[in-house]
């Protein structure tokens, strides 16, 4: 990943953005992730009935609380390999924008209308 407050990452080929697989799910469950080394929630998003269910680990603790984020419909990139975090296996990357100036400080990015579940990006 680019260092939000550095140098623009290099440029890349379409080709490149359309192997990721970015999707709409809805947050149905999240719960404290106090084994994670820095504070984080674990998420239980739903990318609709081709997808299901997929489990993350996201450090949004700032600005949500577990509580605040079930319904909250949310983008993922959802084809890249698991990833264990402290025992815990992350299945999708939750996409948000980090500040520049503080890593810590991170907003969710998602459709901005209700209903696109499992919805791709494009």
């Amino acid at each position: 990943m680019a260092d939000p407050a550095g140098d623009p990452p290099p440029e890349v080929d379409f080709s490149t953005f359309q192997k990721l697989d970015i999707r709409s799910g809805v947050v149905v469950s999240a719960e404290p992730f106090p084994e994670a080394r820095k504070p984080s929630i674990k998420l239980q998003i739903d990318f609709g009935p081709r997808l299901g269910i997929r489990q993350s680990s996201a450090q949004l603790t700032r600005h949500y609380s577990p509580q605040s984020l079930v319904g909250k419909e949310v983008l993922a990139v959802v084809n890249f390999p698991p990833r264990g975090i402290a025992g815990f296996s992350s299945q999708v990357l939750v996409l948000g924008l980090i500040a520049a100036d503080d890593p810590g400080d991170v907003v969710l990015v998602g459709p901005g209308r209700q209903g696109t579940q499992g919805w791709r990006l494009g």
